[in-house]
């Protein structure tokens, strides 16, 4: 018997040691606890290092733990509790602590049933509670992340036929509970009827798979809202159960309106709400290829007298009188024709089958439209006129640009006419002046960039008196050389790019091409180069993007760059012409304001626009030696923009008397022939790499 014991208490023992469990024994009459080795062991202790006393425990407690562990055992020994279990963390000897399950109850109680001996076992959970901390914490992470998304989660109990909401999937559906559990069918009852059918069956889908399924669908609240959800789901397989449908779901309603209004912003005018240019072209080459759209009419519409109306009136009535245009001319369409703005004053329209009768009744009741626009400006302001230009498609085969070219033919037929009327495209008539012809300068425009056509040349602008090499800055101009090899006066085919929406390309061809070329002789400081913007490209939201990125591939310096605007250009777009010139001087660029002088706002642009320096209009230099008045226009000019700080640049400077007229008014800049022709940009280029630049200034020291 002695044997079997000693066997069993090795035994014991033994599976203690290898199951990392201490035990405790406390008398409670003598006050004596007995801990066994194990329980030192587990606190990094050997045998007979701690003393066996009854409150050795509760002094390695943690203190945040001893009262509830305190309480556990006095609830069991009075009785409340079948036994002592509760979670403490005991210091290891090494001074970090280990969290332990003390488990334990009576193994002997007097004869009045009173406890006197209690027993129990602590086992390390130190590893289980880190798992526990560490998916706590990811769950904290989670809920976070399903809070910042707004995205709530619902299961469905296959067997028992329930379904679980959470707050925020009550809070998406618009439901008031107090609980996760709803009807079954109560999902249902919210959804679009034109989206049930596909939503249930994409919620069904899960079933025979494991994979997630994601599904967009509308609801309809309580209150009769409609709001676009998206659900992803999935299907949780369990063991002897038919399993769980998963899932989440996310009120996108604001994401899907942010499309619809950047889809609507990708087709229409800002301002006018019509459609933009791009949008148009591609609706009128649907219709073209429509034989039963046939005839279809196509409209260009052009506003007279708007820029005398923004010189009176600012850009702000501007914006005002266009968006009062665009009302009247939709005003006056039947319910199949589509109108658009395609910049700046110009409008076109296309009505399908349309006859001949029908579309002058139209276009004389727009000009009735736009001469009786509510501009919101004194009754004595000059009204706003049109002149429209109608071209008829009758063949499938006819290309939007030539269909817009004979509207925009006629319509300049019409102002050259007298304005405020409308002309119709005759071939017979542009047979003889080629029609066609601006179409074609326009597609061969866009060839040459590509082909080598294009090419670059430059205008030196010269510091009175002084040699070239002092100032070494050169106005990039681009001359066009037709398939014959005869150059194309830049009069006719920059005006072309203009009313074809072609500018933007040109410029950035032109800005591209030259840095790219030159980026080197740039850096040296060699030369500085200044580019002309059109209105379509001082309009563009994207062009600083672009121009960065080319100053960024080609390393030519922003001080050693000077963009020209005009007042013609800055009208059609004012707000983007003040944003363009601030954006110009934080990066330390030039900013030329051009034909200063020549239109009536043009002090009130040098008052708005902090530009570096004017060019004055080439009309008051070409007469400055035989007329009185351009002398003292130039010369007030000069003594404005002096006391500015800005530089005065003259131009078309032909005649030596005009040169040394400029110079005694203090004019310190000016280009022309007399000066210097035009001539291929390379040349220049070469010319300057052969002498180093004056003193070694830097480009913003040796201009202004």
């Amino acid at each position: 018997m002695a044997e079997e014991k000693k066997r069993n208490g090795e035994f014991w023992a033994l599976a203690l040691e290898c199951a990392h469990l201490g035990v405790w024994d406390w008398d409670i009459l003598s006050g004596d606890c007995f801990y066994s080795p194990t329980w030192s062991h587990m606190l990094g202790y050997e045998d007979g290092e701690l003393a066996d006393t009854s409150d050795l425990w509760l002094k390695l407690t943690h203190p945040d733990d001893r009262e509830r562990a305190l309480a556990s055992g006095e609830r069991h020994i009075a009785g409340q509790t079948a036994s002592i279990e509760t979670e403490l963390r005991l210091k290891h000897k090494d001074g970090h602590w280990i969290w332990v399950l003390d488990r334990g109850g009576t193994v002997e109680r007097d004869e009045t049933g009173k406890p006197v001996r209690l027993m129990g076992v602590q086992t390390d959970i130190s590893r289980q509670k880190e798992a526990e901390a560490e998916l706590e914490r990811v769950n904290v992470r989670f809920r976070l992340a399903l809070a910042a998304s707004g995205t709530g989660i619902w299961h469905h109990d296959i067997d028992a036929n329930k379904s679980y909401w959470d707050a925020r999937t009550r809070e998406i559906f618009g439901l008031v509970a107090d609980t996760d559990e709803v009807a079954a069918d109560l999902w249902h009852s919210y959804l679009h009827p034109d989206d049930k059918d596909t939503t249930e069956r994409a919620h069904l889908s899960p079933l025979a798979t494991d994979e997630v399924v994601a599904s967009q669908y509308r609801l309809i609240r309580r209150d009769g809202e409609i709001r676009h959800v998206e659900s992803l789901v999935r299907f949780i397989a369990a063991p002897d159960s038919a399993g769980q449908i998963l899932g989440t779901v996310r009120d996108i309603s604001e994401d899907k309106k942010r499309e619809r209004e950047l889809a609507y912003a990708a087709h229409h005018d800002a301002l006018t709400g019509l459609l933009n240019r791009a949008a148009f072209d591609r609706l009128l080459a649907v219709h073209i290829a429509t034989e039963r759209a046939l005839p279809l009419a196509v409209f260009y519409v052009d506003l007279d007298y708007f820029k005398a109306l923004n010189d009176f009136a600012g850009h702000a009535a501007g914006d005002l009188a266009l968006k009062g245009v665009a009302a009247g001319i939709l005003g006056c369409l039947p319910s199949r024709a589509r109108a658009a703005r395609l910049g700046g004053d110009e409008f076109a329209l296309l009505v399908p089958n349309c006859k001949p009768a029908e579309a002058e009744a139209l276009a004389g009741a727009i000009l009735a439209a736009v001469r009786d626009a509510d501009l919101g400006l004194p009754a004595t302001s000059r009204k706003l006129a049109a002149s429209i230009g109608i071209a008829f498609v009758e063949d499938t085969t006819t290309t939007v640009a030539d269909a817009l070219a004979c509207a925009d033919d006629a319509c300049y037929a019409a102002k050259a006419a007298g304005r405020n009327r409308f002309a119709v495209f005759s071939a017979d008539a542009a047979s003889g002046s080629g029609g066609l012809n601006a179409a074609r300068v326009a597609a061969d425009t866009v060839d040459a960039m590509d082909d080598g056509r294009l090419k670059l040349f430059g205008q030196e602008i010269h510091l009175l008196g002084q040699p070239w090499q002092e100032s070494r800055h050169v106005e990039v101009l681009a001359r066009l050389a037709g398939r014959n090899g005869k150059l194309i006066p830049p009069n006719e085919f920059i005006p072309v790019a203009e009313r074809f929406g072609i500018a933007s390309r040109l410029d950035r061809w032109i800005i591209r091409t030259a840095l790219s070329q030159h980026g080197a002789a740039m850096r040296s400081g060699a030369i500085l180069l200044g580019f002309n913007l059109s209105a379509q490209t001082l309009s563009d939201p994207l062009l600083w993007d672009f121009v960065d990125a080319v100053i960024a591939e080609t390393g030519a310096p922003h001080s050693g760059i000077g963009f020209e605007i005009t007042e013609t250009a800055a009208v059609t777009n004012f707000d983007a012409a003040e944003q363009f010139v601030r954006k110009a001087r934080e990066r330390q660029c030039r900013v030329s304001l051009d034909d200063f002088g020549a239109g009536m706002s043009s002090f009130e642009y040098l008052r708005r626009f902090p530009v570096d320096q004017i060019k004055i209009d080439g009309s008051f230099i070409e007469n400055i030696a035989e007329s009185r008045f351009d002398r003292e226009i130039v010369s007030a000019i000069a003594g404005i923009a002096k006391s500015l700080g800005c530089a005065v640049v003259a131009e078309k400077i032909e005649q030596q008397e005009a040169l040394d007229i400029l110079r005694g008014m203090g004019v310190a800049y000016g280009q022309g022939f007399l000066l210097h022709r035009p001539e291929p940009l390379e040349a220049i280029v070469a010319r300057a790499g052969e002498q180093s630049p004056s003193s070694g200034q830097s480009p913003e020291k040796r201009f202004g």
